[in-house]
């Protein structure tokens, strides 16, 4: 049998990971994630005991986090759970609601302030089309950056998290990368992801 080794979204062994100035920017290749949707008629359920949020929310505890998708609809996320089958273990317990594994279709990552919340604040600005007022830690929502669809969440005052779809991984590595330079923060020779 042919020896097989597990990359990350970026095609690496292992995640990539940039500072520039105040901001790191890191791939959470641990990250697993599970669409959760009710059937017709179900109640809303509280998954491994997590109350669901509402609209343009996020929402952690219980190990797990979920952001609203749509009416009725949440993406669950369940960190350091990525080689698991986690949306086995989710619908397990959700009975009258469809779960469907998202964890390979979806690269997450991860930009951590450490001067507090005004760099996350400018990058907010120029990143996606978000009044930063509006869009404090709790809420997500799915928009464009640089063309491309995705998923914003504020996880908290000094972090944000930018999913995207797997295939797009290296673009939106890319053009999250020369955001952060263009903020103005201290340039790198290269954004660390290698062009293969």
């Amino acid at each position: 049998m042919t020896d097989l080794t597990p990359i990350t979204a970026l095609g690496a062994a292992t995640p990539a990971d940039q500072r520039f100035g105040a901001l790191r920017i890191t791939e959470n290749a641990g990250l697993a994630l599970a669409s959760l949707a009710l059937r017709r008629g179900a109640a809303q359920p509280a998954p491994l005991g997590l109350a669901l949020p509402g609209p343009g929310r996020w929402a952690e505890g219980q190990g797990i986090a979920a952001f609203w998708t749509g009416p009725g609809q949440w993406m669950v996320e369940a960190p350091g759970r990525a080689a698991e089958d986690f949306a086995a273990v989710l619908a397990a317990g959700m009975p009258g609601c469809s779960v469907t594994d998202q964890t390979d279709g979806w690269a997450a990552f991860e930009i951590v302030s450490d001067r507090g919340e005004a760099p996350i604040r400018a990058l907010l600005e120029r990143l996606a089309n978000i009044d930063p007022d509006g869009f404090g830690p709790g809420s997500a929502t799915r928009t464009l950056a640089h063309h491309m669809g995705v998923f914003l969440i504020r996880r908290a005052p000094d972090r944000l998290a930018v999913l995207g779809m797997r295939s797009m991984a290296g673009s939106l590595w890319h053009a999250l990368a020369a955001t952060l330079r263009r903020q103005g923060a201290a340039a790198a020779p290269d954004d660390g992801f290698p062009i293969v």
